[in-house]
């Protein structure tokens, strides 16, 4: 039986995705399973993730066009054979000793449809500054009944798979497509658990998929979240999450901002240097994490 589905959607991320997958290999452990669903990708990611596949290595993976993000994701999702599916971005940072914290607390208390964390997260053009995203204070609002529906980022996010005949797959209209699934499935009273601890740490990069969507596309989504849903919460017109991974100036101030410098600026970080980057933040993580306890609410 497996307990643990890790599932990857990715698209022309190579040098990301190989420091993503290499810790996760390390950290695989019987009964757990990687499924990857790469679309299509021409910067020989496709490649390696085939090797690895045939090397046994990762247990399921395609590689095909995806339509956007969140039908790769969905396709990652409807080929999970866990009873527990956890999403590994590729850019970001986790912590699988929290994560089968949050695993073996969903396994022991069948009810929770999922489980999310305390989260840090960072910029991979700024590393050394690192912020708390916790959404512990909207979740007991939500809890207690004050609001209908509260966001929180898929990023720390575990999902039980037999609740997706409820909960549903990620919409494929929404670029926001975590933002709009934290909105429905708190709206939709899902059982949610919390855990205090940190299981991940998200890394804006230039070049992904949100920061390359409209301004005027996130606040129509926003909108449409707001009515939809009920939500009149902090920052409610745009996702908190989405925001990390958009330069600050392109959306929040208004200033003119050009893409193509921030992603220039990551492409001249070398491969060997961006290890060390990702190392250092794997290295914070844990380091966080065994300076203070985590607790579970529910």
């Amino acid at each position: 039986m497996i307990s643990l589905s890790y599932i990857i959607a990715t698209r022309n991320r190579l040098p990301l995705l190989k420091i993503t997958l290499e810790r996760l290999l390390n950290e695989l452990q019987p009964g757990e399973e990687i499924v990857v669903v790469d679309g299509d990708s021409t910067d020989g990611a496709k490649e390696y993730l085939q090797q690895l596949f045939n090397e046994g290595h990762i247990h399921q993976f395609i590689s095909e066009p995806d339509n956007n993000q969140a039908h790769g994701w969905n396709k990652a999702m409807l080929m999970a054979k866990g009873t527990i599916i956890k999403k590994i971005i590729d850019d970001d940072v986790y912590n699988y000793t929290a994560i089968r914290q949050c695993k073996n607390y969903m396994l022991a208390n069948p009810q929770v449809d999922l489980c999310i964390s305390n989260c840090l997260t960072t910029n991979i053009l700024t590393p050394q500054t690192i912020t708390e995203a916790n959404r512990l204070e909207q979740y007991k609002k939500w809890q207690n009944g004050e609001v209908k529906s509260f966001t929180f980022s898929d990023v720390s996010m575990l999902i039980r798979k037999s609740a997706l005949s409820y909960l549903g797959l990620f919409d494929t209209q929404f670029s926001m497509m975590d933002w709009e699934y934290a909105l429905r499935c708190s709206w939709l009273r899902a059982n949610i658990a919390y855990y205090t601890g940190y299981n991940s740490l998200s890394v804006g990069t230039p070049g992904n998929v949100t920061s390359k969507t409209s301004e005027a596309r996130l606040k129509r989504e926003g909108k449409i979240g707001m009515r939809k849903y009920e939500y009149f919460g902090d920052r409610a017109d745009i996702s908190l999450y989405s925001e990390l991974k958009i330069a600050v100036g392109k959306v929040l101030f208004h200033k003119k901002y050009d893409p193509y410098a921030d992603v220039n600026q990551l492409k001249a970080i070398s491969d060997p240097e961006l290890k060390e980057i990702y190392n250092s933040l794997y290295h914070h993580l844990e380091a966080y994490n065994q300076s203070r306890s985590g607790d579970f609410i529910l």
